[in-house]
């Protein structure tokens, strides 16, 4: 009997441990592929597999194309500015919603609440025959302030995700302050908002990394590729109906990957508290 539980335990331990190699060699695949593709010349390219060997490692002319071709400078600025604005009005908008949806009881509340639920369910393709006839109208297409405005919109995630961390913070901390002649802005924003850090940090990972990859919105509101590219659509300038420059392509990726990579390896600390803290929250 000895012998067959060790025999079973062993068995587990084996398809435990291959699962975690399998698994992590399957995610870590693609990568490899794409950073050996980016080091290939064309020719290169053409007559080898993804997962051949390139004959240099210091062939860098193709990121030198792709930055240059694919006017990536240009991108990184477009898409920095609309980062930033993006992430201070979601969580501006989502922090001051969910504090009034939590600490005010009214009228519409809960149909307020039940309405942010019913928008989760809303398939956002389904809606932008309606969205682009709204930008239109407002003359927001082909500008980078309408795209960033519509970008801005309520993230109805990051909005319960506000309130469930107001509901861990006791309201006696607003009532004392407001005895103390506090206002609702100066309990909001002196009191409640810094306590908010984790909920922020984590809202910031998920909205930051929706936005700097957005392809279709930017693709279809951001018209102007010369003026308005951002990194997610400047890649595509080595698509074409004659064939995919995928070695550039890679590169490419490679290039827009590094501005991330830089900002989680300075920020780590912070971006694993924040979600830690978020995830035990409640």
């Amino acid at each position: 009997m000895n012998a067959a539980l060790k025999v079973k335990r062993y068995v587990l331990i084996f398809l435990k441990y291959f699962s975690l190699v399998f698994f992590s060699f399957v995610a870590v695949l693609p990568v490899v592929s794409c950073v050996v593709t980016a080091f290939k010349t064309d020719a290169e390219y053409a007559s080898t597999n993804v997962m051949t060997m390139p004959q240099s490692w210091l062939n860098f002319q193709n990121f030198v194309d792709a930055f240059t071709r694919a006017n990536m400078g240009r991108a990184f600025i477009n898409s920095g500015i609309v980062l930033v604005c993006v992430l201070f009005g979601s969580i501006m908008i989502g922090t001051m919603l969910a504090y009034v949806l939590n600490r005010f009881q009214f009228p519409g509340n809960g149909l307020i609440r039940s309405l942010f639920l019913f928008a989760t369910l809303l398939p956002g393709i389904a809606m932008q025959v309606s969205t682009y006839a709204i930008m239109k109208n407002l003359g927001f297409i082909n500008h980078l302030y309408g795209y960033i405005i519509m970008m801005m919109g309520t993230d109805v995630i990051a909005i319960y995700i506000f309130i469930q961390f107001f509901e861990n913070i006791s309201v006696s901390l607003d009532e004392s302050a407001y005895m103390d002649g506090a206002s609702y802005f100066t309990i909001f924003f002196r009191i409640l908002f810094p306590l908010l850090k984790p909920a922020i940090i984590t809202t910031m990972i998920l909205k930051g990394v929706g936005t700097y990859n957005e392809y279709y919105a930017a693709n279809l509101y951001l018209q102007d590729k010369k003026k308005w590219v951002t990194v997610a659509t400047s890649l595509y300038t080595f698509t074409g109906p004659l064939g995919n420059q995928y070695n550039l392509i890679c590169a490419g990726l490679i290039v827009s990957l590094l501005p991330a990579l830089i900002i989680f390896i300075l920020c780590q600390k912070q971006i694993y508290s924040g979600l830690t803290m978020g995830a035990v929250k409640g």
